[in-house]
This record gives structure tokens, sequence and C-alpha cells, in this order.
């Protein structure tokens, strides 16, 4: 199957630049991992959508979680990721899928995103990642969402993006997910820029 304009556009990105120059590039990921560690235990089922080549499931293997699972649109980042983590890729589930049309095959017990949802702008595309979201998560399963805040960037590489806060997000999601708790993160770029983001926890319902 031919790659979709959005998978060429990632797979382009990640081609093109060292891991540690792209601007959402964290060394060690802390906020998602204190959040994961508050919410989780090491039998969880976590899946990292739009993980890209982020060191968040390193730093999760490091801490002993056993059932960790990767998706993300391009296959550059998958290889890069896998390549880092040399044999331990092997234990983890590894998916080059779109979130807008991944069916998921089990469920997880933790969703994490950091940095997808935001570029979901056209309406039918919420529909979508929100009834993978819905499929994939059971009751009182735990999804934490971080996206550009309603003070955050506009574009982000040359893609235009819809900003939250955790109210509006909240409403996004609807009546299925009680925000549990959120917080503002300012996140500084490689090149010493700043990014205002949003992470909100919510539980589901039903």
């Amino acid at each position: 199957m031919e790659p979709s304009a959005q998978q060429t556009h990632w797979n382009d990105i990640y081609g093109q630049k060292p891991v540690d120059e792209l601007t959402w590039f964290e060394q060690g990921a802390t906020l998602s991992l204190e959040l994961i560690l508050k919410y989780a235990t090491h039998d969880t089922a976590i899946i990292d959508i739009g993980a890209g080549t982020s060191q968040l499931v390193d730093e999760l293997q490091a801490r002993d979680f056993q059932d960790l699972s990767v998706l993300d649109l391009s296959q550059q980042a998958i290889d890069k990721s896998r390549a880092r983590l040399g044999d331990k890729a092997g234990v983890v589930s590894w998916m080059v899928e779109d979130i807008t049309r991944w069916q998921p095959k089990r469920t997880y017990h933790l969703w994490h995103d950091r940095a997808v949802f935001h570029f979901l702008t056209q309406r039918k595309d919420r529909v979508l990642y929100k009834k993978a979201l819905a499929n994939a998560l059971p009751k009182g399963g735990i999804a934490i969402i971080a996206t550009f805040s309603l003070t955050g960037p506009e574009k982000c590489s040359g893609l235009a993006v819809k900003r939250y806060s955790s109210a509006s997000l909240a409403e996004e999601l609807g009546a299925d997910f009680q925000l549990v708790e959120s917080c503002e993160h300012h996140h500084q770029t490689p090149k010493g820029g700043h990014q205002d983001f949003q992470y909100s926890v919510f539980r589901k319902r039903v």
C-alpha cells in the first residue's frame, strides 16, 4: 500500500533531522513518565500513541513495565526507536498505523498521547480518533493526552494545529471521559524556544 500524504510528511521529517534536533524532542519525557507512574503499575498495559522517537518507552522499560505498545504513523520513527532499544525492542509491540484508521485488536489500561490529537484539525479525524480511544480503553482506563495549550504554537512542522485547554479537551472527548487532573507545561525546544502544552488525565466512565 502506498503511504498516505501524512505518512510521507512525517517520514520526511524523521528522515531529514537528527532526533535531538526535532522541536518536540525531550530528554527523558519527564512529565509523561511522572503521570504514568502515578496511574499505572508494572503490569498495566500501556500504549504510546504517536510516540515518534520518544524515549518514554526506554524509561518505562527501565522501570520494569512489561506490557508496552508503541504506535506511530511514521515507519522512519518506529525504525529509529527500535534501533535505539536494540535487543530490548523485541518485547515491545510496534505498530505503524494512522490513528484515524486504526482498529485496536486488544485493550490497554493506559493510553498516552503527547502531541497527536492537536494535529487533528478536521472534525471527522477527531471522531475517528475518539472511536479508537473508546475501543482501546476499558471502563476505568486512563488516558493521558497532551496538546498545545491556548497559548501554544498555531503550527508545528508546517502543519496547522488545534489548541486546547483542559476544559475544551474534556468537552471534545465527551461525557464518557472524566477529567481527573490537568497541568500546564512549558516545553523548551532543542534550540531554546518554548512551546506551551497542557496535559490532561481522563478516566473512562463506561
